[in-house]
């Protein structure tokens, strides 16, 4: 009779220990999965940066070439008006 009462009592603490090391795998991969959406979040940022270097340097470029491009339609106006002036 003493017997029979330990078994569910071993059943539990085999369950119990399932339950423990189910855990700890479930705990150790939540951890894998914050650490690959920490790097993704990290390489998006590096990615986005880049990104604005780029655009900040085509905006530099463009307004380069519209400065030389006034330069060269005020001096063509210049002449135009200096023809029609003669």
């Amino acid at each position: 009779m003493g017997n029979h009462m330990a078994e569910p009592e071993n059943h539990t603490l085999h369950l119990l220990r399932e339950l423990r090391d189910d855990v700890k795998a479930l705990d150790g991969s939540i951890n894998a999965l914050d650490r690959k959406v920490d790097r993704n979040h990290e390489e998006l940022k590096e990615h986005i940066d880049s990104l604005r270097e780029v655009m900040a340097g085509e905006s530099v470029l463009g307004r380069y070439a519209t400065a030389g491009f006034d330069d060269r339609l005020t001096a063509l106006e210049r002449r135009v008006s200096a023809l029609e002036n003669r």
